[in-house]
């Protein structure tokens, strides 16, 4: 086999120069949602108490589940975006999972709590973004990692 075909045959190209630095951005974005998380489950009483009544409601009628995929949002968020920072496939599942967790606590906020309630219309601001990169590193590793390792 000759070299012309063994280069039409790979229909893998070098991945762009902004890959890596996008990965490792996103690195640091769900490391600060881990941050969040820890935030969010080692809240004192004292703080609880702090929030407006109605927030305090939200917090403790949390179905566990919605903590759950919390968790897996953000911990597979951080894991898939560093597996796309080193080139691995691995990417995929945890950034599907990460996105998965992500749909299903906006589905818990804003359809089985109606948060907007307590919130108002500015409250979508944060999670149409969390959305908008969780979609966004899916699609860029299932763009640009090879699919053949």
């Amino acid at each position: 086999m000759t070299t012309e075909s063994n280069i039409q045959t790979s229909s893998f190209t070098q991945p762009p120069k902004w890959l890596k630095p996008f990965a490792w951005v996103m690195v640091i974005w769900n490391l600060m949602g881990v941050m969040a998380f820890v935030m969010h489950i080692l809240i004192t009483p004292e703080q609880l108490a702090a929030l407006p009544e109605a927030e305090q409601a939200l917090f403790n009628n949390a179905a566990s589940w919605a903590v759950v995929v919390f968790a897996l949002a953000v911990f597979a968020g951080t894991a898939g975006s560093l597996a796309l920072a080193f080139g691995k496939k691995l990417a995929l599942p945890l950034l599907s999972v990460s996105l998965i967790g992500v749909l299903l606590q906006q589905f818990h906020s804003f359809v089985l709590q109606d948060s907007l309630a307590v919130y108002g219309t500015t409250a979508l601001f944060m999670p149409a973004v969390v959305v908008f990169f969780a979609v966004a590193l899916l699609v860029v590793a299932k763009k640009y990692l090879p699919q053949n390792e």
